[in-house]
């Protein structure tokens, strides 16, 4: 990460902190800091201080980024360019609200338009297929059936998955409280293949991995701590293979896959907008963009004159 210059390093420690305060996720929180510190160092370097910024320099920054002077000539993605303007506009909005500066300078620079990119997702078959070539034996294999089944059934990013805590699931009214981004809280309803896998996982495979009672993580190691994100990449990995599936599949991909096949079995938007935890519909209309694109690929093969 850039290490901002001074004349701007308590502005942004300002700004972090406040971010902070908010619940913002750890991980976009220093994304933005990365962001933030290489714009300063850019803005620096011309001796601009935070309140100096206008939004031609802004401009100038941007120009800059897509003709790639920071990666020797090759120019940064469009969502790249868009990521960091959004972190300097929110960075230009907080500095309105403190008065510092008098109008936000990126307001008006524009963010190049981001292809649209639908979320790759399984078909209903080959998520079965998956799930049920994990094996229900050992701790592991118990492990990563629930973890697996509960991405699907719940459609949970995987964050969520390693943060769940034991005092996370009710099984009597077959539900899961989920912390989301920003730390908000939202309860989930658990299919019956999920709730049945879980059981068997904290009945038979978890006690044979948590030594320590005072543990409260749901998903543990073979050394009996709470799993991370990268290891639930890892892990689908290994049995995405074993199904011989696409490796290039993450977590997110049964996330994706459980909104599509919602949508496809006719719920509304809003109903899963709720469930995946999305804070504007809008970010949730991208499965529609899918069904879409799903039934031009059936009309296509289907009608006579298609």
């Amino acid at each position: 990460m850039t290490v901002p210059p001074p004349e701007w390093r308590d502005s942004l420690a300002r700004f972090d902190e406040s971010l902070r305060a908010h619940g913002m996720a750890e991980g976009t929180r220093r994304a933005y800091g990365r962001d933030l510190g290489d714009f300063a160092s850019w803005a620096a370097a011309s001796g601009v201080r935070p309140q100096d910024v206008r939004y031609r320099l802004l401009r100038r920054f941007a120009a800059h980024l897509s003709a790639g002077a920071a990666e020797g000539g090759r120019g940064l993605a469009r969502p790249t360019v868009a990521r960091k303007l959004a972190a300097i506009r929110t960075f230009y909005r907080y500095m309105v609200e403190r008065e510092e500066v008098a109008q936000n300078p990126a307001d008006l620079v524009s963010s190049p338009r981001r292809p649209r990119q639908l979320p790759k997702s399984l078909n209903k078959e080959d998520v079965a297929a998956m799930l049920d070539r994990i094996p229900a034996g050992g701790p592991l294999e118990l492990r990563d059936r629930a973890i697996f089944e509960l991405a699907y059934s719940c459609g949970l990013r995987s964050e969520e998955l390693v943060n769940l805590d034991l005092e996370s699931v009710d099984f009597d009214a077959e539900e899961l409280r989920v912390q989301g981004k920003g730390s908000k809280t939202r309860v989930v309803p658990i299919g019956e293949p999920a709730q049945r896998a879980l059981e068997r996982y904290l009945g038979r495979g978890r006690p044979a991995l948590a030594d320590d009672r005072e543990e409260p993580a749901m998903f543990v190691s073979k050394r009996g701590r709470r799993l991370s994100s990268s290891d639930v990449r890892r892990r689908l990995q290994v049995w995405l293979r074993n199904a011989g599936l696409s490796a290039g599949l993450s977590p997110h991909s049964l996330r994706h896959s459980f909104a599509t096949h919602l949508l496809e079995g006719g719920a509304d938007l809003r109903t899963i907008q709720e469930l995946l935890g999305h804070s504007s519909v809008s970010t949730t209309q991208v499965y529609t963009w899918v069904e879409s694109g799903r039934l031009r690929t059936q009309y296509d093969r289907s009608h006579p004159r298609a």
